[in-house]
């Protein structure tokens, strides 16, 4: 299995508490990102597009653990950022485990060798290494060479020593389905516990605004990469629905409360892929946020969403209104002939608001004043260094 049998239960019998209370909102992953700088620039991505002011700010190991309080989740992805820039990790991590919280370390791996022995093997924990692809793709992904030869060793390494691991694979309109399918062949024979995947989401922020996928696209790549696959035994950390959904199956809409996101400046809105404010706390998240504000069909920028971070939990959620539903899909695989499920209507989405200066400037506000003064005095150092050389 992907997933360990004993945190399946211990999720499933989560869920269904959420149900039986009849709690119409309820979280199912904390994501976590005690920090936004990254050791890479990928160009897919829009998370690191910040001043350094704001790259340079940190979450305590303190407030990481309030925000698992707060939230209280029973599965906590650390992302970021590059996670193991962060000089408290260690304990960040360690502290979350002592909760039996099931924690999943976001990576490239490229700092893995040097931190690895910080951690120590656990069934509550697993590294989540970014791997895009095979050594072109993801390389080109990066925009970094030699990339993916580190992110190999890493997981070699990790598994070594006895982490559980498993990949993490956002995928662009230029993936050729062969080679994807072949790729997610080489993945497990390196021994990786599971595979999530799923589609770039179009950061507005990200360099590379020509490839990504939109859903229709989207649908017929998964569907020839699940044809691809049937009777290879790839084992995803997924729910079979969401995969089901990804081959245009599911008629789904987003649950952008299902895996909230904790960053440097409180708790994002609406969600881990669209910031549009913060929140003070988890409980103003949830309670104040105009939910039906978003999601596909109500908002353009989430018109081409299909990324786990906001479809996984309504999978979840599905499975326990349609116990025979999963079980069939999860014997047979996703749906890979045929006609797909409707897409949502777009007639009546609202328009895209486009505030990033204007947010930046907010952000910047909130940083401790020593901070700014800090970088500011850098700065005239190394302008006057220049003028006197």
């Amino acid at each position: 299995m992907a997933v360990p049998l004993m945190q399946a239960v211990r999720v499933g019998s989560y869920v269904v508490k959420q149900h039986l209370k009849r709690r119409e909102k309820y979280p199912l992953v904390l994501m976590l990102e005690p920090l936004l700088r990254c050791n890479l620039a990928c160009s897919g991505c829009g998370k690191i597009d910040y001043p350094a002011e704001i790259l340079n700010q940190r979450l305590s190991v303190q407030e990481c653990l309030d925000a698992d309080a707060e939230c209280g989740a029973p599965v906590v992805a650390v992302a970021g950022g590059e996670p193991l820039l962060h000089k408290e990790m260690p304990q960040i991590i360690e502290g979350l485990i002592a909760r039996k919280r099931y924690v999943y370390l976001c990576t490239n791996g490229l700092l893995l060798e040097k931190k690895i022995d910080d951690y120590k093997p656990s069934p509550f924990f697993s590294w989540d290494i970014h791997l895009d692809g095979d050594k072109s793709m993801h390389d080109a992904s990066v925009c970094q060479q030699g990339v993916y030869d580190r992110a190999v060793a890493a997981i070699k390494l990790a598994k070594s020593k006895g982490f559980r691991v498993s990949i993490n694979c956002t995928l662009f309109d230029n993936a050729d389905p062969y080679r994807v399918a072949a790729f997610f062949d080489s993945v497990m024979e390196l021994g990786v516990d599971g595979i999530m995947t799923a589609p770039g989401y179009a950061y507005e922020r990200a360099p590379d605004q020509e490839h990504f996928l939109n859903r229709q696209n989207t649908k017929k790549l998964f569907r020839e990469i699940f044809r691809l696959g049937k009777g290879h035994k790839w084992r995803f950390t997924q729910s079979p629905l969401f995969l089901n959904f990804l081959a245009g199956n599911e008629q789904y809409h987003c649950t952008p409360w299902g895996k909230p996101l904790r960053t440097v400046f409180g708790w994002q809105r609406p969600c881990y892929l669209l910031g549009e404010g913060y929140a003070p706390t988890f409980e103003a998240l949830m309670n104040e946020t105009q939910w039906d504000q978003y999601g596909t069909g109500n908002y353009e920028k989430c018109a081409n969403c299909m990324v786990h971070s906001g479809y996984e939990a309504t999978a979840v959620k599905d499975a326990i209104k349609r116990p025979w539903h999963i079980a069939q899909v999860a014997l047979t695989g996703p749906k890979v002939e045929g006609v797909m499920a409707p897409e949502i209507d777009l007639s009546q989405q609202r328009q895209a608001k486009y505030d990033y200066n204007e947010q930046v400037a907010e952000l910047m506000k909130k940083l401790p004043k020593d901070s700014v003064k800090k970088r500011t005095a850098v700065r005239r150092v190394k302008k006057v260094a220049v003028q006197e050389a």
